[in-house]
C-alpha cells in the first residue's frame, strides 16, 4: 500500500501537462479527474483526501498514482484494453457512411446533414460527427473557382508570371483594374459596439446612397497603390487614369500594365492613345483568371478593412474613406510578392481539370 505521507514525484513539465488538461475545456471529464488525482498527490495529500474532495473511491485514487508511476502522462489519456464503452459502429457502418457522404445526396436537399445521415443509419448524430470529423469530411462547406477556358491560357500566364518573378529593366510593373459600383450604404440604426463577451454588431438592411468606382493601380516594386474615384467606369474614365499614371511616374521608365479583359481596356480610343505613348504596354490576363492580378488582393483588403463595416451618408463621404485608406496604406506600402511559378500553376489546374473530368 502507498505511504499516504510521500508526496507523488512530478517533473516541471508532466506538471504543466496535467494544469492545461484540468484547464482546457474540451479535456474529457475522465481525464481531468486522473490528473487532479496525480497533482493532489504530488502535492502530498493523502490518499483519502485526494478521493474525498474529488468525490470519487480510494482505489480509483491508487489506480491512477499507479498508472501514472509505470507511464507518465499518457498512461492517464489512455484506458485499459477491454475497458470502456464497446464499440457500437463496425468498420463496415462506417465505410458505408462515409461513401454515402461523398457519393450521394439526400431527398429534396443538395447535402447531407449530420442528423439527415443519422437517420438513414440509424446512428446518433454525435458519431456521425466524429465519423465526418475523422475523414476529414465537411458536407457544409464549398469553395468557389472556374477553370480559365483562353486557348492563349499558357501564353498569357507565362507572360504575366515571367513580369513578377522576372520584371524587364529600366521599367516598372503595375497591377491596374478598376473596382466598379462600390456602394455607399447607410444602417438604418447605429450598431452597437464590441465589448467582453459579444462582437459588434450591424443591422441588415441599409439605404444606399449612390455608388462610386475606383481606378487603381498597384506599383510591384514598392507597394504603393495610385487610387482615384470617379463617377463612372468608361474608357474615358480610363484614359484620365493612364494619363495620371503617366504624369506621376518617372518619364524614362517603360511601364507595363497587367489588366484584365475588360472592354474599355481594349477601346479603339484606349489603343490610339496607346499608339501615341510607346512606354506602356498592357498584359492581358486569361479570361477568367482575374486571382493573376495582385491588385485584386489590394481590392479585398480595402473591402475587408474599410468598406465592409462602414456606413457612409454619402458618395462624398465613401470617397473620403477610400482616399484615407490610400493615403495610410501608402505611408507604410507592403509589397506583395508572387512566389509561384508557371509549372506549379499548370500542374495544380491539370489536377482540378483531372478532377472535374473525373465521373462522380
Amino acid at each position: 500500500m502507498w505511504n499516504v505521507s510521500a508526496p507523488l514525484a512530478l517533473s516541471r513539465e508532466q506538471e504543466k501537462v496535467l494544469q492545461t488538461w484540468v484547464a482546457a475545456r474540451n479535456t474529457p471529464q475522465k481525464i481531468v479527474l486522473r490528473s487532479r488525482i496525480v497533482l493532489l498527490a504530488a502535492a502530498g495529500k493523502a490518499n483519502r483526501s485526494i478521493a474525498r474532495e474529488l468525490r470519487t473511491s480510494r482505489t480509483t485514487v491508487l489506480l491512477w498514482r499507479a498508472r501514472f508511476q509505470q507511464g507518465g502522462t499518457a498512461a492517464l489519456a489512455e484506458d485499459a484494453p477491454g475497458r470502456g464503452r464497446k464499440q457500437k459502429i463496425t468498420p463496415t457502418q462506417v465505410q458505408q457512411i462515409v461513401q454515402a457522404t461523398l457519393h450521394t445526396q439526400p431527398k429534396a436537399a443538395t447535402h447531407w446533414s449530420v442528423r439527415s445521415m443519422a437517420r438513414v443509419h440509424g446512428v446518433s448524430p454525435a458519431s456521425i460527427q466524429r465519423i465526418w470529423d475523422a475523414h476529414g469530411l465537411k458536407p457544409h462547406r464549398t469553395r468557389t473557382f472556374k477553370l480559365s477556358r483562353d486557348r492563349q491560357f499558357v501564353e498569357k500566364l507565362t507572360d504575366i508570371v515571367g513580369l513578377y518573378l522576372n520584371p524587364p529593366d529600366k521599367a516598372l510593373v503595375a497591377c491596374v483594374d478598376e473596382k466598379s459600383q462600390i456602394q455607399a450604404l447607410n444602417r438604418t440604426q447605429p450598431g452597437l459596439p464590441m465589448k467582453a463577451g459579444r462582437c459588434a454588431t450591424l443591422t441588415h438592411d441599409y439605404k444606399r446612397n449612390g455608388t462610386t468606382t475606383l481606378f487603381a493601380a498597384l506599383n510591384m516594386l514598392d507597394g504603393k497603390v495610385i487610387g482615384e474615384c470617379m463617377a463612372r467606369h468608361r474608357h474615358q474614365e480610363f484614359l484620365k487614369f493612364l494619363r495620371r499614371l503617366d504624369r506621376e511616374w518617372p518619364s524614362h521608365l517603360a511601364l507595363h500594365l497587367i489588366v484584365d479583359n475588360y472592354g474599355t481596356h481594349k477601346h479603339p480610343n484606349v489603343k490610339k492613345w496607346l499608339q501615341r505613348h510607346r512606354r506602356f504596354h498592357l498584359h492581358f490576363t486569361p479570361t477568367s483568371s482575374s486571382w493573376l492580378n495582385l491588385i485584386e488582393r489590394w481590392f479585398a483588403a480595402l473591402t475587408e478593412k474599410r468598406l465592409r463595416r462602414g456606413s457612409f451618408f454619402s458618395v462624398e463621404e465613401l470617397t473620403h474613406a477610400i482616399e484615407e485608406y490610400l493615403a495610410e496604406t501608402n505611408r507604410q506600402p507592403k509589397p506583395f510578392l508572387w512566389t509561384a511559378s508557371v509549372q506549379k500553376i499548370l500542374e495544380k489546374i491539370n489536377r482540378c481539370k483531372a478532377i472535374s473530368e473525373t465521373p462522380h
